[in-house]
């Protein structure tokens, strides 16, 4: 089998392990970020096989530069996205940051009342 056939190329920015949703971005970041075993990541996640594991690190090991920018680009649009969110959120987390500020104060009051 040739390496390349383990992977769907979706496009530049979405490489997927053929027959998963699993990008391949997310098995790099597990092994090189989290510093994780290829058996770790095969049983963190079960739509993956351990040979899948073995070939996603070995096409990024063959392919290192382009994998390199490949990931950094990943990690700069999660970036993106999240500071995008933070500037905007959803109305559910406006309400959820809601709740938790009124339990908060609702806390330190009872607290402020043990203490009199």
């Amino acid at each position: 089998m040739v390496l390349e056939d383990y992977f769907d190329f979706l496009d530049d920015s979405d490489i997927r392990v053929k027959g998963t949703r699993i990008g391949i971005e997310t098995i790099l970041y597990e092994h090189l970020h989290g510093s994780q075993t290829p058996a770790a990541i095969a049983d963190r996640f079960p739509a993956l096989t351990l040979e899948q594991v073995y070939a996603t690190i070995t096409f990024y090991l063959r392919n290192e530069n382009s994998m390199r920018a490949y990931l950094a680009n990943w990690l700069e649009h999660g970036r993106k996205a999240r500071e995008q969110q933070a500037q905007n959120p959803s109305d559910a987390v406006r309400r959820l940051r809601h709740l938790k500020a009124e339990q908060q104060a609702a806390g330190s009051a009872a607290i402020g009342r043990q203490g009199e």
